[in-house]
């Protein structure tokens, strides 16, 4: 299936930080009310097509700051063998050096046989996927609270920029968005496949805004994200009214196109599978 284009048409809203003033969120809506989850291990082509096993692990993460890197480590210390495929390899001499490299002088997870050094390869008695998180499942805490900060985030994009206006006063705008292929910079555009904008990723029972309801509560505070939530809901209330109404050439500019094709391929499905079985009753 075909990505949506990445200058999508998208409906955003405005408001102000409960909790700060001077602040002012801005959301994109047509992200967040989408149906996209992760797909990894249930038809993730990973993002290069020779390693479709690691997700978009195959980098390994930049760490944003000394709080991200302490917050890993910290989870690194309660890693087990058993649950960690590559644990003799990142505490082999006890330091932090064992699972993290500096990649053009910034800090970063350990890339090891091609992959970030957490990820657990397919086979492992413990099951795939990055050990840090299937750490935080085990454990009974939520997954961004042991993972780096660019692992948990993606796909949510969050940026800042200072507005100036006219009467000489400011205010910091935070916008949250989709973290699409521009969001990896230049490369970005030559992953071989990318989920956000992709409909075979767009299949989840709830929104994102729901989904990833402890991720944008820790990107914006509760207060915050609870107004959030309101204009998704309003959101959503607007598109189930303009679909009653037909007015189909409205729903592009509502909807996120890529979960409007994965809509469309499940209504599709849905109908051969109905057609298929009245066929069958019929031969019965």
């Amino acid at each position: 299936m075909a990505e949506a284009p990445l200058d999508l048409p998208r409906v955003w809203v405005e408001f102000t930080d409960p909790a700060d003033e001077n602040q002012r969120y801005r959301c994109d809506l047509t992200w967040l009310t989408s149906s996209w989850t992760c797909v990894y291990g249930s038809g993730c082509k990973g993002i290069y097509a020779d390693r479709p096993d690691d997700g978009c692990c195959t980098l390994g993460a930049h760490f944003t700051d000394k709080d991200d890197l302490k917050r890993v480590a910290d989870a690194v210390a309660e890693l087990g063998e058993d649950e960690w495929q590559f644990h003799s390899v990142g505490t082999a001499t006890g330091s932090r050096s064992d699972w993290t490299e500096k990649e053009d002088g910034a800090r970063k997870t350990r890339v090891v046989e091609g992959a970030c050094i957490f990820l657990n390869r397919p086979g492992f008695p413990a099951g795939d996927g990055c050990a840090l998180h299937q750490h935080a499942v085990l454990t009974g805490v939520q997954p961004h609270t042991l993972k780096p900060d660019v692992c948990w985030q993606l796909p949510l994009r969050r940026t800042f920029r200072t507005v100036e206006l006219p009467d000489d006063t400011s205010y910091l705008e935070v916008t949250i968005t989709e973290y699409d292929r521009r969001g990896w910079g230049p490369g970005g555009h030559d992953l071989d496949w990318y989920c956000s904008g992709n409909s075979e990723a767009h299949v989840g029972r709830e929104p994102v805004y729901r989904s990833n309801r402890a991720e944008l509560v820790e990107l914006m505070g509760q207060a915050a994200y609870e107004q959030l939530a309101i204009r998704a809901e309003g959101h959503l209330a607007q598109v189930k009214a303009v679909r009653a109404r037909g007015v189909r050439q409205l729903l592009p500019l509502l909807v996120h196109p890529a979960t409007l094709e994965a809509q469309a391929t499940a209504r599709t499905r849905a109908a051969q599978a109905a057609r298929a079985a009245r066929t069958a009753r019929k031969r019965a």
